[in-house]
C-alpha cells in the first residue's frame, strides 16, 4: 500500500514540475489534452493488455445487494466480534487524516497565490511538486523507522510532522517559510498505509473485500466532506487569519494520534 501510494506521490511530482512550466509557456489546453491522453491510454491498457487476477469465474450479478451487505456485516457482525470497536476507531482516525489532508491540498493554491505569497504559475508547480514529494519520503521513512520503532509509534511520528507543517505553513508569509513547511510534512503520508494496515489485520482473509470497498467509500466521504469543510472555512476566516484552515487541521489531527496512541 505505501508503495502504491508513492507511485501517486512521483506522477504527482512530474506532473506539476512539468504542469507549471508548460502552463507558463503555452497557456492551460495543451497539459489538459495530454491529462486525456494519458487517461485514455490508462483504460485501454486496463481493458486489453492487463491481465486478470482471478482465475476462478464465479456467477454474477450486475443488480445486487450483497456487496452493500458485506460492507454493513463487517461493522455491525464481523467474524471476530473483539474487533468491532478497533475497526470503528481506526476507521475514524483514518477518515479524519484522510480529510485533513484533502481539505489542506484543496486550499494551497489559494493560499499561494493570495497576499502576501503572491506566487506564479511556476512557483505553485514547485510547491505542488513539494507536497507530493511527501508520498516518497514517507515510503522511506517508514520503511527506516519499521527497522527500530512499532507501526503505531512509525503513525504518531507522521502525524506529528504533519501537524508540524500545517502549523507551519498556516504561519507562512514568505515563500521560504511555506517550503519548510512542505519540508516539515516529509512524514505525513506514513500514519494512512499503517491504519490500512492495521484494519487488513483485524478481518480475517474472507472480509478483505468488503474491507477495501468500506476504506474507498470512507475516502470518498472524506473528499466530500474536506470540500465543504475547508473550502467554507477559507473565506470565513479570511479577515482574521488566513491560514487558519491549516490551524485548524493540525488540531483535528490530534484526534487519530489519541486513538492510536
Amino acid at each position: 500500500v505505501a508503495v502504491l501510494e508513492a507511485c501517486l506521490g512521483t506522477a504527482g511530482m512530474v506532473a506539476s514540475i512539468g504542469g507549471g512550466q508548460w502552463r507558463k509557456a503555452q497557456g492551460y489546453i495543451n497539459p489538459f489534452w495530454l491529462a486525456f491522453a494519458s487517461s485514455l491510454a490508462a483504460t485501454l491498457y486496463a481493458a486489453f493488455f492487463l491481465r486478470e487476477s482471478v482465475k476462478q469465474k464465479k456467477e454474477t450479478k450486475l443488480f445486487t445487494l450483497s456487496h452493500y451487505k458485506a460492507v454493513y456485516r463487517l461493522y455491525t457482525a464481523p467474524e471476530r466480534p473483539s474487533s468491532r470497536w478497533k475497526l470503528v476507531l481506526y476507521t475514524l482516525a483514518f477518515f479524519v487524516i484522510v480529510t485533513v489532508h484533502f481539505g489542506a491540498r484543496d486550499l494551497y493554491v489559494l493560499y499561494e497565490l493570495g497576499f502576501p505569497l503572491c506566487w506564479a504559475s511556476d512557483l505553485i508547480g514547485y510547491g505542488s511538486a513539494a507536497s507530493y514529494l511527501a508520498y516518497l519520503s514517507s515510503l522511506a521513512g517508514l520503511r527506516l523507522l519499521q527497522l527500530c520503532l512499532e507501526d503505531t509509534w512509525v503513525a504518531e511520528i507522521g502525524l506529528i510532522s504533519n501537524i508540524a507543517g500545517l502549523v507551519v505553513i498556516s504561519l507562512a508569509t514568505t515563500t521560504p517559510l511555506m517550503f519548510t513547511g512542505y519540508g516539515i510534512l516529509f512524514l505525513s503520508m506514513a500514519p494512512t498505509p499503517v491504519i490500512r494496515s492495521k484494519l487488513s489485520k483485524l478481518v480475517s482473509e474472507t472480509e478483505h473485500g468488503a474491507l477495501f470497498a468500506s476504506a474507498a467509500c470512507v475516502q470518498g466521504l472524506c473528499s466530500l466532506v474536506a470540500t465543504g469543510v475547508f473550502n467554507s472555512l477559507y473565506p470565513a476566516t479570511l479577515h482574521f487569519m488566513r491560514g487558519f484552515p491549516f490551524l485548524f487541521g493540525a488540531i483535528l489531527l490530534l484526534i487519530p494520534a489519541a486513538i492510536l496512541g
